[in-house]
């Protein structure tokens, strides 16, 4: 008998990886409410209204880390496809069409 690994892979692990991309949506929001909250609750502790911009910025800076991070996640998901051969032909040479009867 051989011994064979063979990699288990989840029964709903595509609905996972759905849920996951569609938290990257809820969580950009999410940032953004939660730093004009913090903005809002340092102006009305502080009276300085320039706090509010602050806390909008700390939101906003944060979705776009949340954005990095997803992309960083899926550029490591992809990164194998490059050696597939069913993509092989485009990663060498583009999506090019065939037809050169480009106007």
């Amino acid at each position: 008998m051989e011994n064979k690994e063979e990699k288990k892979v989840p029964k709903h692990r595509d609905k996972v990886v759905a849920l996951d991309n569609l938290s990257l949506g809820i969580s950009i929001v999410a940032a953004i409410v939660i730093g004009f909250g913090i903005g809002y609750g340092l102006k009305q502790w502080t009276g300085y209204s320039w706090t509010l911009w602050l806390g909008i910025f700390w939101g906003i800076a944060a979705a776009g880390l949340n954005i990095y991070k997803a992309y960083k996640r899926a550029q490591k998901e992809f990164e194998g496809l490059e050696n597939d051969p069913r993509y092989a032909h485009r990663a060498k040479h583009g999506d090019k069409s065939n037809s050169e009867d480009e106007d």
